[in-house]
C-alpha cells in the first residue's frame, strides 16, 4: 500500500512532500517499533505530539531523530509536547514554539512551528495536540488558525492530535478553513486510535487551499513493521499525507 502514495520529489513548478503525523506518548512504549515505523513512511516532515517534555527531553528527542533517521527542528519541551522532526531536504528557514493560554486545572497546550523550504517551494508547518476540554479546544482552533494566518506563506499544513472527531465543533472549525486530508483523498486506514481500540479519527493533517493533498490516512502494510509494531509503538496510529506543494 505504501507503493501507492507518491514519495517525495521536486519539479520545476511544486515539490511533493511527506507529512506524517505521530502521537508518539512520550515515548514510553517500544521505542525501537515506533523508529521502524517512522522510517518505513519516508517522511519529509514529521509533526510529533506527546515529544517527551520533561527530565532530559532532548536527549529523547535527540534519540527519535538519529533512531528515525531525520532531524531535530523545534519542539518538545518548548511547545509542551508537539515537535517537529524533518529529513535533510527540508531546509529550515523559521522555527518557534508557542505556549497556548491554559485554563486552571488543566493541561499546559503549546504549538511547534516552522518554515520549510523543499526547493523553491515553501510550506509553514504546525504540530498541535489540543485540549480535551471542549470550550478550550474551540479556543486553541481558532488560535491554532490565526497562527497558521501569521505564518506569513502561502501554503501551510496543520497535523496532530485534536482530541476531537470529524463531527466535532473544533474539527469543524478547522475543517472549515483548511483542507481536510483524508475527506479530501482518502488512503490507507481512516481510524486513528490503536489497532483493537474503539474506532476512532481525532488525528488528521490538514492543508490549506492551494496545495494539493494526492492521499492521506493511517498507512498499513509497511515495509518491515508489523502490525504488533503498530500496537507497541504508541497508543495512536501514523497519519501519512503526500502534498503537493507549488513554488510561491
Amino acid at each position: 500500500m505504501l507503493a501507492d502514495l507518491p514519495e517525495s520529489s521536486t519539479e520545476a513548478d511544486a515539490s511533493v512532500v511527506r507529512v506524517l503525523s505521530y502521537n508518539i506518548r512520550s515515548m514510553r512504549d517500544d521505542v525501537a517499533a515506533l523508529s521502524r515505523i517512522i522510517r518505513a513512511c519516508a517522511p519529509d516532515v514529521v509533526c510529533v505530539q506527546e515529544a517527551p517534555r520533561f527530565f532530559r527531553w532532548r536527549k529523547a528527542a535527540a534519540r527519535l531523530a538519529r533512531e528515525s533517521e531525520l532531524v531535530y527542528v523545534t519542539g518538545g519541551g518548548t511547545a509542551s509536547g508537539p515537535m517537529i522532526l524533518t529529513s535533510l531536504r527540508a531546509h529550515v528557514e523559521h522555527a518557534e514554539d508557542v505556549l497556548l493560554p491554559r485554563r486552571r486545572g488543566l493541561h499546559q497546550r503549546g504549538l511547534a512551528t516552522a518554515v520549510l523550504r523543499f526547493g523553491r517551494a515553501r510550506l509553514g508547518v504546525v504540530s498541535c495536540h489540543l485540549s480535551i476540554d471542549a470550550d478550550e479546544r474551540y479556543a486553541q482552533g481558532r488560535l491554532l488558525l490565526e497562527r497558521v494566518a501569521g505564518l506569513g506563506v502561502s501554503h501551510a499544513v496543520v497535523a496532530g492530535d485534536l482530541n476531537d472527531r470529524p463531527d466535532g465543533r473544533t474539527f469543524g472549525l478547522l475543517a472549515g478553513e483548511l483542507q481536510d486530508g483524508w475527506a479530501v483523498e482518502p488512503w490507507g486506514r481512516e481510524h486513528t486510535t490503536r489497532l483493537g481500540d474503539p474506532l476512532q479519527r481525532i488525528d488528521a493533517v490538514f492543508a490549506t487551499g492551494g496545495v494539493e493533498v494526492l492521499g492521506c490516512g493511517v498507512p498499513m502494510g509497511l515495509r518491515g513493521v508489523a502490525e504488533s509494531d503498530l500496537r507497541a509503538a504508541t497508543d495512536h496510529l501514523p497519519v501519512l499525507a503526500a502534498l503537493r506543494v507549488p513554488v510561491g
